[in-house]
């Protein structure tokens, strides 16, 4: 895949830096993964100036956190820990600037890390053909999470489609750390979502942790059934799973479809649908 660098080196303590395509990438080693960890920062935080041209910014301190960003109370309906700590940890935002509508987002995708500088790949999304959006200017950002560096940040932004898929195991009568499981799956990667709360699945509210893996999701794709990808965008729900269950959500370009089937077999499962949910408790065992 054919990659366009769009930012310079950012020197260590340097809190903000503008994107820009005169930068020519120099490969220094060969390149490692670098473990990061998804933060709602929305659900805590807000940006003292908005970001009206893109940029990024590696937040090195709670000094510059502060002269950055505004904390307020938790906006989400599931707390997160708003915490920060700087001794082992910089915060990494980056920000796509001022877009006309809804339905833009940015996001990074995977961060690599060779003997001179810590490489983050990110792409963009404009609002798919057909979606509903407000007039509204927006600013999409997005932000991570890192172990302490010392060495110098490259932002590359690459091709990928949005199009994604949630799978889950619930259990509502659970109270333990291990009782939901939830994971998205992109072509990119495969994100693991943390301490999710029953029945709260706005999944932009939770940290996660990702795993670089390309292809899972169109190689999932395959398992499910006709009559699902037939509902585009509706919700249905098979059996009562009020205690217990596996979650399916299908996100493809406008439609966002979601689907709730019982651990027990009902009579409303076609046997497609069974074989489907025994795929996706299987597929969860194997990410756990």
């Amino acid at each position: 895949m054919k990659k366009l660098m769009l930012s310079l080196f950012i020197a260590f303590g340097i809190t903000a830096c503008s994107l820009n395509d005169d930068t020519k990438y120099v490969e220094c080693g060969v390149n490692a993964l670098v473990e990061f960890t998804g933060f709602p920062f929305l659900c805590n935080y807000s940006i003292k100036t908005p970001q009206t041209s893109p940029a990024v910014a590696v937040v090195a301190s709670q000094e510059k956190m502060n002269d950055l960003f505004t904390k307020h109370e938790n906006s989400c309906p599931v707390a997160s820990d708003p915490n920060i700590d700087f001794t082992k940890q910089f915060l990494v935002g980056i920000f796509a600037g001022v877009k006309p509508t809804s339905g833009y987002a940015i996001k990074i995708t995977s961060i690599v890390e060779n003997n001179c500088e810590i490489i983050v790949n990110y792409y963009e999304k404009t609002p798919a053909a057909g979606e509903n959006v407000s007039q509204t200017p927006t600013y999409p950002s997005d932000f991570v999470l890192i172990p302490r560096t010392t060495k110098g940040f490259i932002f590359i932004k690459t091709n990928e489609s949005s199009d994604n898929m949630v799978i889950g195991s619930f259990s509502n009568d659970c109270t333990g750390a291990d009782c939901q499981k939830f994971f998205q799956i992109n072509d990119f990667n495969i994100l693991k979502f943390l301490n999710v709360a029953a029945g709260q699945y706005d999944f932009g509210q939770y940290k996660y942790t990702p795993t670089i893996k390309r292809g899972d999701y169109t190689l999932f794709l395959k398992s499910v059934p006709a009559e699902i990808l037939a509902l585009k965008g509706q919700t249905k729900t098979y059996g009562t799973p009020n205690a217990a269950g596996v979650y399916f959500e299908l996100r493809q370009g406008i439609n966002v479809t979601k689907v709730y089937i019982d651990n027990n077999d009902t009579e409303d499962q076609s046997a497609e649908i069974k074989t489907f949910k025994k795929a996706i408790q299987e597929k969860i065992t194997s990410l756990k």
